[in-house]
């Protein structure tokens, strides 16, 4: 699997929003959304605060691929479902990067439903013209 470059795993880590979108069956894009975004040391990481149920993350799961742009950096990405053992970790980095927000937003993006959809962010390499 592509690693993410050192410059763009902290132009990402540094954004305060992502914008992702998935793409569909048939190849095409979805809608755009923006989330909130970690970084676990050299993973990028992503996860429904509403759940398995929201739109977005239902829309991964058709084919594991996507774009994603945060801090200048615009990538297609495959969507990999983090170990759960990563959950403690990702927990943190949510707690750290976001603890300026209510509590309840931060106990929902920590809690046991948003744990079920962690998500890291594999960049892909660009696919050639033909």
């Amino acid at each position: 699997m592509t690693t993410w470059p050192n410059d763009e795993l902290a132009r990402i880590e540094n954004a305060e929003e992502l914008r992702v979108v998935s793409l569909r069956r048939d190849g095409s894009p979805g809608s755009w959304r923006t989330i909130w975004v970690v970084r676990v040391g050299d993973d990028i990481c992503v996860r429904s605060v509403n759940g398995p149920t929201a739109a977005w993350y239902r829309g991964t799961r058709a084919r594991l691929q996507g774009r994603i742009q945060a801090g200048g950096v615009d990538k297609d990405v495959t969507f990999v479902d983090a170990d759960p053992a990563l959950n403690d970790e990702v927990d943190a980095a949510y707690r750290a990067k976001y603890g300026h927000y209510a509590a309840n937003i931060i106990k929902a993006i920590t809690g046991p439903e948003a744990n079920s959809t962690t998500m890291r962010l594999v960049p892909r390499p660009a696919e050639s013209a033909a």
